[in-house]
């Protein structure tokens, strides 16, 4: 670890104001059951427990979001995603703890009309926080369609949350989660990678920055969910790019993508992801959801069982929840791919 870097990362991060009420801290375990069976030693990053609704990594980034906004004196928050988006449902979660309205664009990316897809799950959750929820026939341009609804509805004090939190702000908590995982390491443990689902990409960025100061040696790598390594690279690119500006940084890691596991398309669930769900179920009790850690873990199993991930050493992969969508997704029959 590079202590003198790593210093100065907290640093730059203490200029930056964090909602503190939440104080997201996340255990790191050893997936003893799934190392035996896969012959490596697994560790995981417990983000799907973090403190409301339900957890998920949405909350390390809605620390800093929310306390922009709190400064900045907003009273609405607007936010879009999918209509089992697990950002809105934790975006929701923080707003209601805070005192703040919010609306939700919402589109149905797979164009599924099962009763339980639309009202249960995420969706169910974000209603209850008493959030508005506005439904869109697609959502193009997600920061142009929530300016828009603003200025249509002449909203005053309203403070725009990007789709999964994802821009330099939001990213500094996965920022601050990497240095967390270099403090949890096991002592005397080097990890080959660590393992993540890349949509939005501020997770994967974040994180990206973060080990780059305190765990130089460690790639990060993103398991895409909606997207081909030629269309996800410019995205983690560019908020990397964002955060080191933010931070004032010069250097960028390389990035690391798999993409052969979301297909046939963000959102509907697919064999692969689904056999890992039951897999974890199965060997360690932790449950994983069908858009995106599912497909990050089976991208992981699949890597760890044809040995293209050099070595020995152990893996860490990071869990940024989702299991609320395990419900909605039921009645969905998982594709063959």
């Amino acid at each position: 670890m590079s202590l003198e870097n790593t210093m100065s990362l907290k640093e730059n991060l203490a200029k930056f104001a964090r909602v503190d009420l939440l104080k997201t801290v996340t255990m790191m375990d050893k997936l003893e059951n799934l190392s035996r069976y896969l012959g490596r030693d697994i560790y995981i990053k417990r983000d799907d427990l973090t403190p409301l609704a339900m957890g998920g990594n949405k909350l390390r980034k809605l620390e800093y979001l929310i306390a922009d906004a709190l400064q900045k004196k907003a009273k609405v928050i607007v936010t879009a995603g999918a209509i089992q988006s697990n950002h809105v449902r934790q975006t929701a979660a923080m707003a209601a703890k805070y005192g703040l309205k919010c609306v939700a664009l919402l589109e149905n990316p797979i164009q599924n009309q099962d009763n339980n897809f639309l009202n249960n799950g995420n969706k169910l959750l974000t209603e209850l926080f008493n959030t508005q929820c506005v439904m869109c026939d697609e959502l193009t341009d997600p920061n142009r369609q929530m300016q828009a609804w603003i200025d249509q509805h002449h909203l005053e004090a309203a403070y725009i949350v990007p789709v999964g939190g994802s821009n330099a702000l939001g990213s500094l908590g996965y920022v601050r989660c990497a240095l967390e995982i270099a403090e949890q390491r096991p002592q005397g443990i080097e990890f080959a990678a660590v393992v993540v689902a890349s949509g939005s990409a501020g997770t994967h960025a974040g994180l990206a920055i973060g080990l780059q100061a305190a765990l130089p040696q460690t790639p990060v790598i993103g398991v895409t969910v909606s997207r081909v390594t030629a269309e996800q690279a410019p995205k983690v690119n560019q908020l990397q790019q964002e955060i080191s500006s933010l931070l004032g940084q010069t250097a960028c890691p390389d990035i690391q993508l798999w993409d052969h596991y979301f297909a046939p398309r963000y959102g509907m669930p697919n064999k692969q992801g689904s056999d890992a769900i039951t897999l974890l179920a199965q060997k360690e009790g932790i449950l994983l959801d069908p858009v995106y850690t599912g497909k990050a873990m089976a991208g992981l199993i699949d890597h760890v069982l044809n040995k293209t991930i050099d070595g020995q050493k152990p893996l860490l992969f990071v869990h940024t929840g989702g299991a609320p969508a395990l419900f909605s997704y039921s009645g969905i029959e998982a594709v063959t791919q």
